[in-house]
């Protein structure tokens, strides 16, 4: 019987399904979730020089203090989302939790390099877990209607939150504390989460056959990506054609061609093959991965350049990046209504140029007498709201053309996109800064530059989306 047969139905359906208090508690996990996976992706980079000289880590074992988390966390996406379907919503979130919990605790107390970069890559395994679990707690908690809007609404401005303040939580955690609780911090939060979805979440019992786990594909994509990225990091000591780096240049294709082979054979498949027979998909992830390959440069070599050249303070570094994130905030906010008017692919390449125009920018004052207001606020704000403007319509052209029931796949292949796309680009620019001889500044200048060049690429290939039918409208 239909909502508007029955009007019980539809008081019951505005209110959330487990009730209450165990539905904002839902939310409540959820967000929380969603934060810490946010936060840590960029809370360590403040803290970065501090855990070099702590650990008394090289140039490219730093660079994979990020790298271990962003790889594992892109390459397991697909399959944390598979396993709640499988084992349920909330017994999956509190393994995710868990091993965020023990990670974030081994990488706090770490007293070897290694060990650092062993729990970020298993931090990586948790959030990629939680990731894919929190918007599904909301909408299986919450029918359609007000309360889920509210609800959602709640958890993107937390996530976003995340992203946004991981900077300045890193700086003061760093200069106040000690850079071990950028991860110690973790642990009492999510001991907090864990025990709200300990006693307030449930799993509703699921409708059909359940799917397969595809844990090969997930072992395959992770493995591919990580020994592609590897072998770009060798290059940095070693050169191209060493052993050292060519071993595993070849193996990451070898191995991500095994993975599309695995998902062409398997029944359930963490990545549907067909879809990318879809020009706005195939395109879109391509556009979005080489974009996103430039968009650690903002944070990553930026945070390095304050702290390292013009000796900023953590706390002062975090400051320093809040005009970034107003950048990034203001363009993605414009950018809906700016879409309603103009071609999507129109301003997406007028961000993508901003943008690039922005690293140019960034590359060329980039010196060691440098102050906030010549090398950092002018060319940042103009990489952020460039980056705003991009991001928004390139993700909504890499979903058009999929059914419905597809939306959530699709979803999730842009976001491993963009994951995967900042990770190798990581690499890609860490070597290119290490060619400058020595000299900091210069080495930070190349790979602004460098990530100029890859920024127009990106660009450039957003003419070649499609045009979804209908999509100006008028405003009125």
């Amino acid at each position: 019987m239909t909502a508007l047969q029955d009007p019980e139905s539809a008081v019951q359906a505005a209110r959330p399904r487990a009730g209450a208090t165990a539905g904002w508690a839902a939310v409540l996990a959820a967000s929380i979730g969603q934060f810490l996976v946010v936060l840590d992706i960029s809370v360590v980079n403040v803290a970065l020089p501090d855990m070099r000289s702590g650990l008394d880590l090289g140039a490219n074992a730093l660079q994979w203090v990020v790298n271990a988390y962003s790889l594992t966390f892109a390459g397991f996406l697909l399959l944390g989302g598979r396993a709640a379907d499988l084992f349920g919503r909330k017994r999956v979130f509190l393994l995710g939790v868990g091993l965020f919990f023990v990670a974030s605790l081994a990488g706090g107390l770490a007293t070897e390099g290694w060990m650092l970069i062993a729990a970020r890559a298993v931090q990586g395994v948790g959030a990629a877990i939680i990731a894919p679990v929190t918007l599904s707690l909301i909408t299986a908690t919450f029918p359609a209607g007000p309360a889920r809007t509210k609800a959602i609404a709640m958890w993107t401005a937390v996530g976003t939150a995340g992203g946004a303040t991981g900077g300045l939580v890193g700086g003061l955690l760093t200069d106040y504390l000690d850079w071990r609780w950028v991860l110690l911090i973790n642990v009492p939060v999510g001991i907090a989460v864990a025990v709200i979805a300990l006693l307030w979440l449930h799993d509703e019992p699921s409708d059909g056959p359940r799917p397969r786990l595809d844990l090969p594909g997930a072992v395959l994509v992770t493995a591919g990506v990580g020994a592609l990225a590897f072998g770009i990091g060798q290059t940095e000591s070693h050169g191209w054609t060493s052993a050292a780096s060519l071993v595993p240049l070849v193996a990451g294709p070898v191995l991500l061609a095994l993975f599309v082979a695995v998902e062409g054979r398997v029944r359930e498949p963490l990545v549907q093959l067909r879809l990318f027979r879809l020009r706005s998909v195939s395109v879109g992830n391509l556009a979005t991965l080489v974009s996103t390959m430039a968009g650690f440069a903002l944070w990553y070599f930026l945070s390095l350049y304050m702290q390292n050249v013009l000796h900023y303070s953590a706390v002062r570094t975090g400051v320093s990046f809040l005009p970034h994130t107003a950048g990034i905030i203001i363009g993605s906010k414009l950018a809906p209504p700016l879409m309603a008017r103009m071609d999507a692919r129109l301003l997406a390449g007028i961000g993508g140029l901003l943008a690039a125009a922005g690293f140019g920018w960034q590359s060329a004052v980039l010196d060691a007498d440098g102050t906030f207001l010549t090398a950092i606020l002018g060319p940042g704000v103009v990489m952020a709201f460039g980056f705003g403007l991009l991001m928004t319509p390139l993700v909504e052209a890499s979903t058009f053309g999929a059914n419905a029931s597809e939306a959530g796949a699709v979803a999730g292949i842009v976001n491993t996109s963009r994951t995967i796309g900042g990770a190798i680009g990581l690499t890609v620019l860490a070597t290119a800064a290490s060619k400058s001889g020595g000299d900091l500044a210069d080495g930070y200048a190349t790979a602004f530059l460098v990530a100029a060049v890859i920024t127009a690429a990106g660009t450039a290939l957003v003419a070649f989306l499609p045009r979804p039918q209908g999509e100006t409208r008028p405003v009125s």
